[in-house]
């Protein structure tokens, strides 16, 4: 199944993503090397950043999610995460 995960950037989030973001894409590299990052990347306003994975459930997507270092070291100050059915492109849909 696929989830998007939305971190929404704390008031220091800027500053802390400096420091943050060599273990955060090291976290990302992992999973985009098992094929289960669909797209991830931060949003250009700097309001936070959307991640889309293939993941077994919600639950191990909250997870996954809770267990970021973006997460866990304040970057992000609230995270959501929701189910997502991809619609388009349709070449990259799963059966």
């Amino acid at each position: 199944m696929k989830f998007v995960i939305l971190g929404f950037d704390g008031p220091e989030g800027e500053a802390r993503r400096k420091v943050h973001r060599p273990s955060h894409l090291a976290r990302m590299e992992t999973l985009d090397a098992q094929g289960r990052v669909i797209l991830a990347g931060p949003l250009t306003d700097k309001v936070g950043s959307l991640i889309v994975i293939e993941a077994e459930s919600l639950a191990e997507a909250e997870t996954f999610a809770n267990e970021d270092p973006y997460t866990v070291n304040g970057v992000f100050e609230r995270v959501e995460v929701h189910p997502f059915m991809q619609v388009f492109p349709k070449d990259r849909q799963t059966p």
